[in-house]
């Protein structure tokens, strides 16, 4: 039987957010990134956990273990009047790639949006990327030619 077809598809919950952290903490190493402290962590579960959610988190497991996860939210656009769904991240581990894993979450992301009524689903990722990159490329999505800029609030305090 495929991986694929045996990946079940968990909402994080108070349970499992420890799991959801530590797929968190395997992409930051993926990405050569420091991961969420002590501080973020509890940021990321009371932002989460609250009545009001700031995003919505999704981890795919196998034989009862976490592979990976998605962590998305929506944003609006002024232009269509019309919800956007932005992914954040989108993670399989190493191990677990190019096995249809990773295009399953993605594809229940992409419901997720449709059933919302997004106008688009957006996401960024590194131009070092390449598996990802071909990755979106399969699934058609058009690479804008956007400059992406952050600020840091700390920079200007």
């Amino acid at each position: 039987m495929m991986k694929k077809s045996r990946l079940k598809i968990e909402k994080v919950t108070k349970n499992n957010f420890n799991d959801f952290l530590e797929q968190i903490n395997k992409l930051a190493d993926y990405e050569k990134k420091n991961p969420p402290d002590v501080i973020a962590q509890k940021r990321l579960m009371n932002n989460y956990l609250s009545e009001h959610p700031t995003y919505c988190a999704y981890l795919g497991k196998i034989d009862n273990k976490y592979i990976g996860y998605i962590f998305y939210y929506f944003t609006y656009s002024s232009y269509k009047a019309l919800p956007i769904l932005h992914i954040e991240d989108l993670f399989i581990q190493k191990e677990y790639r190019k096995e249809g894993l990773g295009q399953k979450l993605f594809d229940f992301c992409i419901g997720r949006g449709i059933k919302k009524g997004c106008i688009n689903i957006e996401w960024t990722t590194y131009n070092w990327n390449e598996p990802a990159i071909k990755f979106y490329e399969k699934n058609k999505a058009t690479r804008l030619d956007k400059s992406y800029y952050q600020l840091n609030i700390e920079n200007i305090k």
